[in-house]
């Protein structure tokens, strides 16, 4: 176990995990949109990356998935908005703005309004088909 401060600190340390993920998820999303309008070959488009600086897990394990609008496993899109909820909370009592998850959240507001609640989280594709 690693302990990171006081009480709390384990929570705080989710929030940086869960805002670290969506954006690379968001980022993954917008990328694969370009890749199929150009008609890139998905599978080797993740070799490809996969060897350089976009490398992640969420790129090797949930791309190809979200390429193939695969959404019945992992971690559900209503638990990642209820967290990025947390994280924005805790942020507005730092004085700070998150940009790029407050636009995650409400994204993932829109997805649960169109009952994709319990679809993983990488569903945030679905809101660029659109």
């Amino acid at each position: 176990m690693t302990r990171l401060g006081p009480v709390g600190s384990g929570q705080r340390c989710k929030m940086v995990n869960q805002i670290c993920v969506i954006g690379a998820v968001q980022g993954i999303a917008e990328g694969l949109m370009i890749a199929k309008k150009a008609g890139l070959d998905i599978p080797t488009l993740i070799d490809v990356l996969a060897g350089g600086a976009a490398q992640s897990w969420q790129l090797q394990n949930r791309a190809q998935t979200m390429a193939n609008g695969e959404f019945d496993f992992g971690f559900a899109a209503q638990w990642m908005h209820k967290d990025l909820g947390i994280c924005l909370d805790e942020a507005e009592q730092q004085g700070l703005k998150l940009p790029l998850t407050d636009h995650v959240h409400k994204v993932y507001e829109k997805l649960l309004s169109e009952g994709f609640g319990r679809c993983d989280s990488t569903v945030v594709i679905k809101d660029l088909e659109s």
